[in-house]
């Protein structure tokens, strides 16, 4: 498929979505779920974790902070690389934002991507948290969907970036 057709899916299926379900009372709480998903929150987490957990708690921490020092500047390289405007910038006129993001352009959802980076280390550390903790990531994604802010394709490609964070993280403690 090529760039450009992946980029016009990539509208109309943020189109379809934004306007069937991204009004309202769904729209007010996709807000709620997105601040979840703010940095601050990951830092109160692994605090709390820090010093309440036992030693694999620990590690835990130093798991996180490790997939997140690769997520984050990976992220922000990704965003100044492709430079892809908001879906409310390129469709101005059309559909508008229901929060002001945090910077300019919209691939990949940093967000998601932080999401996806607790999913992975939690829900590989402690297997019962893999569900609604998955369910929370996916989530997280869709309402900034719903939001306005990015595309489906930002929302993948977060998801992927968090992960793979995670995961070569893991290999390198």
């Amino acid at each position: 498929m090529s760039r450009q057709r992946l980029m016009q899916w990539d509208q109309r299926s943020f189109t379809y979505l934004y306007l069937g379900f991204g009004q309202g009372r769904l729209a007010k709480c996709s807000y709620w779920v997105s601040k979840t998903a703010d940095g601050p929150l990951y830092l109160l987490l692994a605090c709390w974790l820090w010093y309440f957990g036992e030693l694999e708690s620990r590690r835990v921490v130093q798991w996180l902070a490790l997939a997140y020092a690769i997520e984050l500047p990976t992220y922000l390289l990704l965003k100044n690389l492709f430079r892809r405007q908001r879906p409310a910038d390129a469709m101005a006129g059309q559909i508008h934002a229901h929060i002001q993001p945090s910077d300019q352009f919209s691939f990949p959802s940093g967000h998601t991507a932080g999401a996806f980076v607790l999913l992975t280390v939690l829900g590989s550390s402690l297997p019962w948290l893999l569900l609604p903790l998955g369910l929370w990531a996916l989530a997280v994604g869709s309402a900034r969907l719903l939001l306005g802010v990015h595309y489906p394709g930002d929302i993948l490609a977060g998801a992927l970036l968090g992960s793979q964070a995670a995961l070569i993280a893991e290999t390198l403690l």
